[in-house]
C-alpha cells in the first residue's frame, strides 16, 4: 500500500493486486475492492497465487489500463504537499521538466546519490535543501506516516470483519520470536540443515561417482588409445564428475532454505537479529545478503540496493563474501574428510557435519568481525530504520519449492559447471603438454626407475604420470608460486587449484580431478579417494594430511576467490577502490590463517 501509493503520485498508471485472498477469507474478512478501487483511483483485484484465482481477472485490468491510462489516475494524492513543500517542488519541476511535484521532492530527498544527474543540478538542489532547511530523514519519516494515515480509513471502510483476535501466527511468533529461544531455533535449525547436507547426501553422491568412474571405464574401452580419449576421460569426465557429484547436497541445501523462506520464517530472522546487526554496523536488511550469502555472494551483493544507509550498505556488501557459499561446498566436502572422521557422537550429530556447520559458524563469525571493524574505521552521519512487514506463516507451497531448486541447481551446473569444464580443458592441455625436449627426457627417467624398481603397470603408469605433470607447463606455473604457499603446507599441485580457483571457488575440485587423473589407472576411484593416494616425493607421506587439509580450508573459508563478486561489487560501488580493498584484507585473513594453522600442528 505505501509503494503503491508513492508510485501513484508519480503518475504511473496502477493495478493494485491484493494477494493471500485465502488468508483473509479464513479469518471472515470480507474486502470490497470496488469500494477500495473508487478511494484509490485504480483498479483493484483480489487474487489467490497458490490456485490462481484472479488471475485472469488481473490480466484483464492491466489490458485496460493500458489502453486507458487516463481511467486509473485520479487528481488525489495520498501524500498532499504542504504549502511550503509545494512551493519548492514546483520550482524543481519546472526547472527540471520533471513528471509530477513528489517527482521532484524525490529527486530532492536523494539528489546527491542520484548518478544521472550532472553537477549542475545537484549544486541547484544542495542549494535549494540549505535555502529551505530541508531535513530529508525527518521528511521522509513524516511522509510515511501521513500515507499511512491517509489511506488506513480507505482500508477500515472497504474491509468488514474484526479476523481473529489471536491468530496461529501471533501464537507461534511468542515462541519463535522469543528473545532467548528465538536464537536457540534458528541456530538448530541451522544445525539440522548442515547435518542433513552431510547425512542425506551421502548415497547419491556415492553413486554418482560410481557412475563417472563405470563412464571413463566405458570410454576408454570404446574409444581408440589417442589424445582424444584421454582428453575424453581424464579432461572432460573428470571435470563432470567435480560438478555432478555436488548436485545432491546443493538442492538440499536450497531445499530446506526455500521450506523456511515459503515458511514465512526467514522474515522473522531478519527482524530478530536487527539489534544483534546494528551493533556491527550492519541493519536487519543485511542479514537477507548474509544468509542469501549462503546460496552466492553475486545476487547477495545486488540486494545490499534496498539498504538505505550508504555505510552499513557498504559494510554489508564488504562483508557478505565472507559468508560460505554453495561455490566453497566441493571444496569443504572434499577437505573435510582428511580432517574429521565420519563418526556419529551422541548418537544423532554426523561429526563431519558439525565441521562443516563449524565452516559456516567461522565465516559468519568472521564477517561479523570485519563489519565490526569496518563500523569503527567508516564515519558517516546517516542513521537507518528497519520497518517490514511480517508474512503470516502458510504452508510452503511445494511447486514453488520445486522449482526453486531446480533453477538453483541448473544455475549450477551450466553456470558453475561451465567455467569447471573449460578450465578442465585447459588444464588437461596444459598438464599434458610442454617443452617437448624436458618432456622426453622425463619420460625416459621415468621409465628407468620403474625398471630399476620392477614397478608393474598400473604402478609404472602412475609414476609416469606424476613425472611428466611435473615438467609440463602447468608444473611449471605450479613450481614457479609454490615457495610463496610452502608455508601453508600447499605443494605445487595445490597451487595450481588455487590459480584456478578465481575463477570460481567449486573449480578447486575439478582442478584435483583432471590432475590426479591423469595417466593414472584407477579412473573409478572418487576424487576424495585420489587426494588421499597423492604421496609426497619428499617426505614419503600422504600429501593430503589433517594439518595441510585444516589450512586449505580456512584458506577457502577467507580467500576472495570469485572474479565475478569482485565485478559485481565494483559496479554496486562505482568503485574499483572497494573490490581492491575486498580482495586485499580477505586475501591477507586467508594466509595469515593457513599459516598459522599448518605451522602450529606440523
Amino acid at each position: 500500500s505505501l509503494l503503491f501509493s508513492q508510485l501513484q503520485d508519480l503518475g504511473f498508471p496502477m493495478v493494485l493486486a491484493l494477494s493471500m485472498s485465502d488468508i483473509a477469507s479464513k479469518k471472515e474478512l470480507q474486502i470490497n475492492s470496488q469500494k477500495l478501487a473508487k478511494s484509490l483511483g485504480s483498479p483493484v483485484v483480489l487474487i489467490n497465487n497458490r490456485k490462481s484465482e484472479g488471475l485472469k481477472e488481473l490480466k484483464n485490468s492491466i489490458q485496460k489500463v493500458k489502453e486507458k491510462p487516463t481511467l486509473s489516475q485520479v487528481k488525489k494524492t495520498c501524500y498532499p504537499l504542504s504549502s511550503d513543500l509545494k512551493k519548492i517542488t514546483q520550482n524543481i519541476q519546472e526547472a527540471h521538466k520533471l513528471s509530477s511535484p513528489y517527482h521532484a521532492l524525490l529527486w530532492l530527498h536523494h539528489f546527491e546519490k542520484l548518478a544521472f544527474l550532472t553537477n549542475s543540478q545537484k549544486e541547484s538542489l544542495e542549494k535549494i535543501k540549505k535555502e529551505h532547511e530541508f531535513n530529508s530523514l525527518r521528511g521522509q519519516i513524516n511522509e510515511t506516516m501521513q500515507r499511512y494515515e491517509t489511506f488506513k480509513p480507505m482500508v477500515k471502510a472497504a474491509v468488514k470483519g474484526e479476523g481473529e483476535s489471536s491468530s496461529l501466527t501471533d501464537k507461534i511468533d511468542r515462541v519463535v520470536m522469543h528473545r532467548v529461544f528465538g536464537p536457540a531455533i534458528f541456530f538448530v535449525l541451522m544445525l539440522v540443515i548442515f547435518q542433513a547436507i552431510f547425512t542425506w547426501s551421502a548415497y547419491p553422491m556415492d553413486w554418482i561417482e560410481q557412475g563417472i568412474g563405470l563412464l571413463g571405464e566405458v570410454t576408454k574401452e570404446l574409444v581408440p588409445k589417442t589424445w582424444f580419449r584421454d582428453l575424453l576421460t581424464e579432461g572432460i569426465i573428470a571435470g563432470l564428475g567435480g560438478v555432478l557429484v555436488f548436485i545432491p547436497q546443493i538442492a538440499i541445501l536450497f531445499f530446506l532454505v526455500a521450506i523456511l523462506e515459503g515458511l514465512g520464517y526467514m522474515a522473522r530472522a531478519v527482524f530478530m537479529f536487527d539489534k544483534v546487526m546494528q551493533k556491527f554496523g550492519l541493519n536487519g536488511r543485511s542479514i537477507v545478503a548474509l544468509i542469501s550469502g549462503g546460496a552466492c555472494a553475486i545476487p547477495a551483493v545486488m540486494s545490499t540496493r534496498t539498504i538505505g544507509n550508504w555505510k552499513e550498505r557498504l559494510i554489508t556488501i564488504m562483508v557478505t563474501p565472507l559468508i560460505s557459499c554453495s561455490a566453497r561446498i566441493p571444496v569443504y566436502v572434499v577437505l573435510i574428510g582428511f580432517v574429521v572422521p565420519s563418526q556419529t557422537v551422541l548418537g544423532i550429530f554426523n561429526l563431519q557435519g558439525l565441521a562443516f556447520m563449524g565452516l559456516y559458524v567461522l565465516g559468519i563469525v568472521s564477517a561479523l568481525g570485519s563489519a565490526f571493524v569496518f563500523n569503527k574505521i567508516l564515519k558517516t552521519k546517516e542513521r537507518s530504520f528497519l520497518m517490514m512487514q511480517l508474512p503470516e506463516y502458510r504452508t510452503p507451497e511445494f511447486k514453488n519449492i520445486a522449482f526453486n531448486v531446480l533453477e538453483k541447481v541448473k544455475s549450477f551446473v551450466f553456470e558453475a559447471g561451465k567455467i569447471i569444464m573449460i578450465v578442465s580443458m585447459i588444464l588437461w592441455v596444459l598438464a599434458s603438454y610442454g617443452p617437448t625436449q624436458k618432456m622426453q627426457e622425463t619420460e625416459k627417467e621415468a621409465l628407468q626407475v620403474a625398471k630399476s624398481q620392477n614397478l608393474n603397470e598400473v604402478e609404472t603408469a602412475d609414476l609416469l604420470a606424476s613425472r611428466l605433470i611435473e615438467s609440463s607447463y602447468i608444473g611449471h606455473i605450479g613450481h614457479f608460486i609454490e615457495p610463496a604457499i610452502r608455508p601453508l603446507g600447499f605443494d605445487w599441485k595445490i597451487g595450481i587449484a588455487l590459480i584456478t580457483s578465481f575463477a570460481a571457488r567449486e573449480v578447486f575440485v575439478g582442478t584435483m580431478a583432471t590432475i590426479y587423473s591423469i595417466g593414472s589407472a584407477d579412473d573409478e576411484l572418487s576424487i576424495h579417494q585420489r587426494m588421499a593416494k597423492e604421496i609426497n616425493p619428499h617426505t614419503l607421506k600422504p600429501v593430503y594430511t589433517p594439518a595441510v587439509a585444516l589450512s586449505l580450508l580456512l584458506f577457502y573459508v577467507f580467500a576472495m576467490q570469485c572474479v565475478s563478486t569482485l565485478a559485481v561489487v565494483k559496479r554496486e560501488t562505482n568503485s574499483w577502490k572497494w573490490p581492491a580493498i575486498q580482495f586485499t584484507f580477505m586475501s591477507v585473513m586467508a594466509y595469515l590463517s593457513s599459516l598459522l594453522v599448518y605451522q602450529l600442528l606440523v
